[in-house]
């Protein structure tokens, strides 16, 4: 029994041949061996395949029949009917249960109360006047009904198994308490019905079929009953109805698992498909934004490079060195900000200390003519690195601004201190000196800077301050606000 798993069919041939020649010197071997071929015979019905399961199930009938004759006298047909049924009952359960039904997935166990609450309502209603009849103690007999009606609440689970139980209930019945028969056939009836519901291969409720006719006919055929072809229809018609039901409502559920599958199919390819409409989109705005914006400030870079070794010395030498350097800055910035365009699953560069660049952007905007007051409290290192690194964005923004909208001369006071749990970021500009031509502007800068704080959950503020300069003031949460942006 040892190799039983790995090679079922020899075992049970050779099981087979050990127990004829136990039976032949009439040794008490032979029942063992009748016992554990019928155990190599289940292992080889689920694991062996049909040609391999029949030829091991046919030499086991050919040894339990002359285990079973006895010697000098003919096989009698009780003799043969054990001798078949008792080999091919093992093979066929170990082959169901190789293809029963697939994992229920529906956690709703509604239907599985009603069907438990409806089998124990109509074995104990139906049987109970009848449980002191048999032979059997009252309390066998009950707690089998009630254990025959419960188990419908797992017929959806186990089909198999309770269809099993049901038609060893329902022979049982027969046998001892005949009162209680037509209970029993009602139940095989719904259990054979929930095996077709299930079990989506047409063999197996061909073989359900052929089961329920018999154990039908067991229940309900006498000795006296006369057996006629309108019985035989009626007979086979009341067990094809129940299976007709199931087979019905496992195809419904099949159909509706299949339109469920392929609406979430429909779903995700509909995802996919937007999603790469957006990135080819990306794709095509940084596209042209590389093609616009990097030719244009490029050629500003190389002319001012050029135009600072045709003037070496001089203001106009340190302010053209300064064109140059923030020339190299936008485009790297640029080239960041593309890569994140055409990217947007790629985390974007927070590598630069925010500290250095408010004051990288004060001096470049100092050496542009504008008085700056930084006020940079060195506490503020301690808040979250993304609320520092758009402080650091809404600065430089804002002190663009001012550049280009007061001008040169303009006082500028910029402080970025810790607010209660974030960051206070406030840009206060006096009046400009003098009246000055404003530079264009698309209008997009205030914009940005408020979806930015929005983002994080936080707050800005921009108008005049009364004095006829202008205030600009955010509030970063040091923690991101969990609901999205209006």
């Amino acid at each position: 029994m040892g190799f039983v798993r790995h090679r079922p069919v020899p075992v049970t041939c050779y099981l087979a041949v050990l127990l004829v020649v136990t039976d032949q010197i009439g040794s008490f071997t032979s029942n063992t061996a009748q016992i554990l071929i019928c155990v190599a015979l289940g292992v080889a019905g689920h694991r062996s395949g049909l040609r391999a399961t029949t030829a091991a199930v046919a030499v086991t009938i050919v040894a339990t029949a002359r285990n079973v004759a006895d010697p000098g006298f003919a096989p009698t047909a009780n003799t043969w009917m054990y001798s078949v049924l008792l080999p091919v009952f093992p093979a066929v359960l170990g082959a169901y249960l190789r293809s029963t039904a697939g994992r229920l997935e529906e956690r709703d166990v509604t239907p599985d109360a009603l069907l438990a609450a409806g089998g124990v309502a109509i074995t104990v209603l139906s049987t109970w006047s009848s449980w002191h009849l048999g032979e059997q103690p009252v309390w066998v007999v009950g707690l089998l009904a009630v254990v025959g009606g419960l188990s419908l609440g797992i017929a959806r689970r186990l089909p198999g198994l309770v269809f099993l139980l049901q038609g060893v209930l329902l022979v049982s019945a027969d046998t001892y308490l005949n009162n209680t028969v037509n209970t029993c056939v009602i139940l095989t009836l719904t259990a054979i019905g929930v095996f077709s519901m299930r079990v989506g291969s047409w063999a197996w409720v061909a073989a359900a079929y052929l089961t329920g006719c018999l154990l039908t006919a067991i229940a309900v055929v006498g000795q006296e009953t006369e057996i006629t072809p309108f019985r035989v229809g009626v007979l086979m018609t009341l067990v094809a109805t129940p299976i007709a039901i199931g087979r019905y409502l496992g195809m419904r559920q099949a159909a509706l698992a299949a339109e469920r599958l392929r609406a979430e199919e429909s779903a995700r390819a509909a995802v996919a498909q937007v999603r790469a409409d957006q990135l080819a989109e990306r794709e095509r705005i940084a596209r042209d934004v590389h093609d616009i914006v990097a030719h244009h400030v490029g050629a500003m870079v190389l002319r001012a490079g050029a135009a600072r070794y045709a003037a070496p010395d001089g203001p106009v030498a340190d302010a053209l060195t300064d064109i140059r350097d923030a020339g190299h800055q936008v485009l790297q910035d640029l080239r960041e900000l593309l890569d994140l365009l055409r990217d947007p699953d790629r985390q974007p560069g927070l590598l630069a200390n925010p500290a250095d660049v408010i004051r990288e952007a004060a001096a470049r905007v100092a050496a542009a003519g504008l008085d700056v007051d930084l006020d940079l409290d060195p506490a503020a290192d301690r808040t979250p690195l993304i609320a520092r690194a758009s402080a650091a964005r809404i600065v430089q923004e804002g002190l663009t601004n001012v550049l280009k909208h007061a001008g040169p001369g303009t006082q500028v006071r910029v402080s970025v201190t810790p607010s209660g749990d974030g960051l206070s970021v406030e840009i206060r500009n006096g009046r400009p000196p003098t009246d000055m031509e404003r530079l264009p502007s698309s209008g997009r800068g205030l914009a940005g800077m408020r979806e930015r704080v929005r983002a994080l959950g936080g707050t800005l503020s921009a108008g005049p301050d009364g004095d006829g300069g202008w205030l600009l003031a955010a509030r970063l949460p040091s923690r991101l606000s969990q609901r999205s942006p209006a």
